[in-house]
């Protein structure tokens, strides 16, 4: 399953954004059966979630929401906080914003290491059960602390970043996960675009994009993974799509993967996630990212 990722919707850390089309590009996902959206209060400052309930406005049964909390913010500084009292604050602050009287995926953004993992999940879990929020996950945990949460009451679902090229789940999170029937979903699956074949290994990022900063963004990492995409060109020719397409329908194939998180900033890049939903998986794909030996 696709899932629309919103990350860049709002311009958080992404060079900025346009409102219109964030707007078709949402609009565009529903229209394709990307229906299941995945939002954050820090994704814009708030904008995000208030950029969805705009255009979701008269579809809202058509829609999973999906939202988080635990990070807090001032100005730039953005910093931890999964304590109960305000992850209940920042429930009512979501429901507002998404002008909705229910989330139906409720998760904690990022394990808070000064509040103890069983006050902020009894946090979540009341939450549950007053029916403000159907579903209740986590977002980068450790297994640990999964093991933690998940002994206090079953975890629905985690979310963490998987693709070709980072793999590391796979070891012990993805075995657990499997065993206790938590759903795994994914992001950063293309990489922030670097497994899409359109970032060439001399293209610049300015300063307010945060591609320009990130260690797997370098030129060496880079060159690696071009060439990888210089071989999957042509299989990505003869199947009549694009290289971005072809990784999201070769993910789609591992079973444990429930949802795929792919970003769309436009209505364009919106139909391209929607046709990969129905692209037939290609083995070597994996095979030639592999061979590149690029792990992160």
């Amino acid at each position: 399953m696709i899932i629309l990722g919103t990350s860049a919707i709002g311009g958080w850390n992404w060079g900025g954004s346009d409102h219109k089309n964030d707007l078709e590009a949402i609009q565009a996902s529903l229209d394709l059966g990307i229906t299941h959206i995945d939002t954050a209060p820090i994704y814009g400052m708030g904008r995000s979630e208030e950029c969805i309930a705009t255009a979701i406005e008269g579809r809202r049964h058509e829609v999973v929401l999906a939202t988080k909390c635990g990070l807090e913010w001032e100005g730039s500084q953005v910093w931890r906080n999964a304590k109960p009292e305000r992850i209940a604050y920042e429930c009512e602050e979501s429901l507002r914003r998404l002008q909705t009287d229910y989330i139906d995926l409720y998760q904690i953004h990022w394990p808070d290491s000064l509040v103890p993992i069983e006050e902020s999940w009894q946090a979540m879990l009341k939450l549950k059960e007053q029916g403000k929020v159907r579903r209740i996950g986590v977002c980068n945990y450790t297994l640990q602390q999964l093991k933690t949460a998940h002994e206090i009451h079953p975890v629905d679902t985690i979310q963490l970043p998987y693709s070709f090229i980072r793999r590391g789940i796979e070891e012990e999170i993805v075995p657990f996960c499997i065993q206790h029937a938590i759903a795994v979903l994914i992001y950063c699956p293309l990489e922030r675009g670097l497994l899409t074949g359109k970032i060439a290994p001399e293209h610049q990022f300015p300063d307010s994009d945060q591609r320009s900063s990130l260690p797997e963004f370098s030129a060496n990492v880079r060159k690696k993974i071009w060439e990888a995409c210089q071989e999957l060109q042509p299989i990505a020719d003869k199947q009549g799509c694009t290289i971005a397409q072809l990784v999201l329908s070769s993910l789609r194939a591992k079973q444990w993967i429930s949802g795929i998180l792919v970003g769309a900033r436009n209505r364009a890049q919106a139909i391209e996630n929607g046709q990969a939903q129905t692209l037939l998986p290609n083995d070597m794909v994996e095979a030639i990212f592999l061979k590149q030996g690029v792990v992160l």
